[in-house]
Order: structure tokens, then sequence, then C-alpha cells
């Protein structure tokens, strides 16, 4: 058995919406996932994005806000989680801007899985491309928080979201311990570059039509990121893949591409003793 996380940008409810939702809830029930993080979800004037995609299903859900009233309208942009588990705690993030009124935040639960809490986070990272430098501050306070709500002894931390960078930005490598930043360091394993199974990753991809009239090139901008797993193996990322990659009739998931990976959920009997 293995925890599977799921990890998909929703586009908001731009294009059509309703067909696209179909798409993404077909992908929900192959996948079958235990945790996901939903970014570009909206909430309000009696539209829960999140709980639309997730109705039928025993999930719990948690939202949080990054741009209240976005667009002048009355729906709020933010980050969304689903746990097949109850969430038992919730911390927000107000991640470090540019004061062009862009306004990031992370989303943090603790997910009570039956081999124990899951710290679970997602993010959504500026987009522009030359907001590197804003980026650089933003993985800086997301590492230490994320590290700071992990489970002593326990499974190790999953973050998840759109970094908007590629793997050899200087933001991403910080996360993955490759380069430091302000004289701070990091390291999260990149479930993709440990376990990708299946080409080369991308998730921002001109054979999507929704990503192809925006002109940028092809690159993998979302991830799913994880602790070093415990001596015993737990939590060590066993596969990942991009996902919600096709079009059906016409009707692409997302203007992005998802991340699905799969971490050990119990100990290796070989290695217990070492945990």
């Amino acid at each position: 058995m293995a925890l599977k996380v799921l990890s998909l940008n929703l586009w908001h409810d731009a294009g059509p919406w309703p067909a696209r939702s179909g798409r993404i809830r077909a992908w929900i029930d192959r996948l079958d996932p235990d945790l996901v993080g939903f970014q570009e979800a909206l909430r309000g004037d009696g539209f829960d994005q999140a709980a639309e995609l997730m109705a039928g299903r025993d999930y719990h859900l948690d939202f949080a806000p990054a741009t209240p009233r976005w667009l002048g309208r009355d729906r709020d942009f933010g980050n969304a989680v689903a746990s097949r588990w109850p969430l038992t705690e919730r911390d927000v993030l107000t991640l470090p801007s540019a004061g062009d009124g862009e306004t990031r935040t992370a989303l943090s639960v603790v997910a009570a899985a039956p081999f124990g809490p899951v710290a679970f986070t997602c993010t959504h990272l500026n987009w522009r491309f030359h907001h590197g430098h804003v980026r650089e501050r933003q993985v800086l306070a997301l590492a230490g928080w994320v590290w700071r709500r992990r489970i002593e002894g326990g499974f190790p931390p999953v973050l998840v979201g759109d970094f908007n960078a590629a793997p050899d930005s200087a933001e991403i490598r910080f996360l993955t311990g490759l380069q430091s930043l302000g004289g701070r360091s990091a390291y999260l394993n990149d479930a993709f570059a440990v376990a990708g199974t299946e080409g080369d990753g991308i998730t921002w991809s001109n054979r999507n039509d929704h990503a192809r009239e925006w002109l940028e090139p092809d690159r993998r901008i979302d991830y799913v990121f994880v602790g070093p797993p415990r001596r015993d193996g737990l939590g060590q990322v066993t596969g990942c893949r991009v996902v919600c990659d096709d079009v059906c009739e016409g009707i692409w998931p997302s203007d992005h591409f998802g991340v699905h990976a799969e971490l050990r959920d119990a100990p290796i009997a070989a290695l217990a003793s070492r945990a």
C-alpha cells in the first residue's frame, strides 16, 4: 500500500468549467488519491470549487484564500486541500510579495491517517518569469515553516503546489538541497526527480490548448515534495507521474497538468529495527 498524493492547479473557473470539472472528477475517480492539493481554487458567492470536485466522496476539505474578492468578484482565490482522513490541525502562511497586488499563501493541515498523522501543505508561488527574486523569498519562508510543522519522528512533511519555477531555478534548487539562499539551506525530495516513471515531467505544455495560447515554453513547474524518508522507509517516494494530461472531446482538465505521487506508508520490515 502507499499514500497517494495529487497536486493540480485548477485554473480557477476559466474556460469551459462545467466540462472541465467533469474531466477532473473522472481523473480523481481513476487516481483515488488520499491527499489532494488544489491551487487556483475559488470559494464564495455560493460556489466552492473543491467541494464541487469532491462531491459524493468521503473527503475532508479545507481552503485558504490568497486573494479575497478576486478580480472584484465575491469569490476568494486560493489553495484547497482534500483528505481521506479527518483534519486535526491547520495553519496558513502569508508568503512574501512584490507589492504589486499579487498575493500568495500556503495552507498546511495535519491529516489523521491510520498509519500516523501527516503534515500536508499546499501552495502557489508568484507566476511572472522575472519574479524569481520573489519566489526565492517565498521558498525561504515556506521551507522553514513546512519543516516546523512536520510530525516529529513520524511521517515526513509533504509539500505540493504550483511553484512557477523549473527544476534548475534557484528556488527549486534551494528546496531540493542543491544550493543555499540567504545563508540558509533546506532539503526535500522532488518526487518526480526521485521516482518519475514516464517522460520528462512537463506540467505546462503546449500540447494543452489552454496553455499554448500564452506562448510560453514547455516546462515542469508543478511538484510534490517530501521530506527525507524515515530510516525504516516510511515516506519513501515509490512512484510519481504526470496526470490530468489528456484531452477528451476537445476538453482538457486544466491549463496545467497535475502530479501524482505514491509514498511508502508502512515500514520496510528489514529496516524496522533501524527506526
